[in-house]
């Protein structure tokens, strides 16, 4: 039996993992973890250290291909963030990252220059300040595309690492707010508006797509591969177990949460502008349209200053200590742009806390819980935002990725949306890379196939609300 690799890259930590699947199960198994990190340049601010995140993936997969005989390997990661290469095909540093500070107010200029409506009509995309063609602005401003010929996003540079392509997958573009939601292909009209060279941006292709082998890696070399949802959460929302997409709700959970529902076609409303709402693109001709809610990053900037302090608390930790604290006492906009940047994250919070006026959090119990409390009153709101232009109510959440093993947060948003909650799985993104690539080589027939596999996982778990529903 052949396994596929999967890497899986995330804003604060990655791993490679191998796994199969066919019609009667899938099974995975982590293979290396590793962090990643990023480090403040003294010319470009915040940048991604990209060549150790190489060093690991080549560590991890040959430690797979070590153990298991690799069918196909699978890259995702998080979105928005790009490198760029020259005319010769050569990668250029820095790899610069979404928190860096250079962004701050250039989403304002350019929906000032180009227009809100505009572009919104154009992408169906959410207005994020890190959003790539606000860091494509600021790159024409210095200079930096002066000499570039093309860029990939994070994913596809991998793939280009590992196996020379130079094309890019039509989930991870959806981030950039740069491609056309409708006919996907780069909008080039607006491209052209912004005063982007057109001859940066590479061909797209789509999940599924046999790439390349991977070449000039050793033993590596001759593995096929192949192109998953390259998007983290593409690949996470193709592992939702969904019984009826039309009556969910779901929660990428992790870093960042990203919530929202999957449908055949982008709702580009002008409701949909109100709530800004993102339409990105999913596998298999899905959208998914959701909104970017603040996720664990909160927590896991706390847990970083406290450490810092001498104070080394695990998320256990920290979630035993809020179910101590009554809750509703601590309320911040976990959304506000004031969270991006890292940093000072504990004093931040307990000044929101008190600016919305209300008593400030001090001890870490009372930070995790105003965290929690936070976020399963912001997806409660957004929720019946999504109500409001679908015009039906949704019955069930469906959380996963890594947030999704939290219990007491997942009671909590049972409680808080008066919904039931269905978590896990918990490694979703990496199911989901699996998935395309068994998909790609016949293994398994479609998402809703590879789904009915992934709703008799006895680690799906069920949460009640406290209260019935209306």
């Amino acid at each position: 039996m052949k396994y596929h690799a999967a890497i899986d890259l995330g804003a604060s930590s990655g791993r490679v993992a191998v796994g199969i699947a066919d019609s009667e199960s899938i099974e995975y198994q982590v293979i290396h973890r590793f962090k990643i990190s990023n480090f403040t340049d003294p010319n470009h601010g915040l940048v991604w250290d990209w060549q150790a995140i190489e060093s690991d993936v080549l560590r991890g997969l040959r430690l797979a291909r070590a153990s298991f005989p690799i069918a196909s390997v699978g890259v995702d990661s998080w979105g928005v963030d790009y490198r760029l290469y020259g005319e010769n095909g050569n990668p250029r540093d820095p790899v610069i990252c979404y928190r860096n500070e250079r962004l701050a107010g250039v989403m304002d200029l350019v929906m000032d220059r180009h227009g809100r409506e505009r572009i919104y009509a154009a992408t169906g995309i959410q207005f994020l300040p890190f959003n790539t063609i606000y860091q494509l602005a600021v790159a024409i401003d210095r200079g930096e595309l002066a000499n570039a010929a093309t860029f990939l996003m994070l994913p596809d540079a991998m793939n280009r690492f590992l196996c020379g392509s130079m094309t890019q997958d039509v989930t991870n573009a959806s981030t950039t707010q740069l491609l056309n939601a409708r006919n996907l292909d780069w909008d080039w009209s607006l491209i052209s508006d912004l005063g982007i060279p057109s001859t940066l941006f590479p061909k797209l292709h789509r999940p599924g797509t046999i790439l390349g082998s991977i070449r000039g890696h050793g033993e590596l070399d001759g593995i096929p591969v192949i192109a998953v949802g390259s998007h983290d959460t593409a690949s996470a929302v193709a592992a939702v177990p969904f019984q009826d997409e039309q009556d969910a709700i779901f929660i990428s959970s992790g870093t960042w949460s990203l919530i929202g529902y999957e449908r055949d076609k982008p709702n580009i409303s002008a409701d949909a502008l109100r709530l800004n709402l993102t339409n990105e693109l999913g596998v298999q001709g899905k959208y998914r349209t959701l909104r970017n809610v603040a996720g664990m990053w909160l927590l896991s900037e706390c847990q970083r200053e406290w450490q810092s302090q001498g104070q080394d608390l695990s998320v256990d930790d920290l979630i035993a200590a809020a179910a101590d604290v009554p809750g509703g006492q601590f309320i911040i906009n976990a959304n506000g742009d004031e969270f991006i940047a890292p940093g000072n994250m504990v004093n931040r919070i307990a000044q929101q806390a008190r600016s919305h006026g209300g008593t400030s959090p001090s001890t870490p119990g009372e930070i995790a819980r105003c965290i929690f409390d936070s976020l399963a009153y912001a997806y409660r709101n957004l929720i019946e935002e999504f109500e409001s232009i679908e015009g039906r109510r949704s019955r069930r959440i469906h959380i996963v990725g890594g947030a999704s093993a939290n219990q007491f947060l997942n009671q909590l948003i049972a409680d808080t949306t008066v919904r039931q909650v269905i978590s896990g799985p918990i490694e979703a993104t990496l199911l989901g890379n699996i998935a395309i690539q068994a998909m790609a080589l016949g293994r398994l027939a479609d998402i809703q196939e590879f789904r009915r596999v992934l709703a008799q996982d006895p680690g799906i778990r069920a949460f009640t609300p406290s209260v019935s529903p209306p």
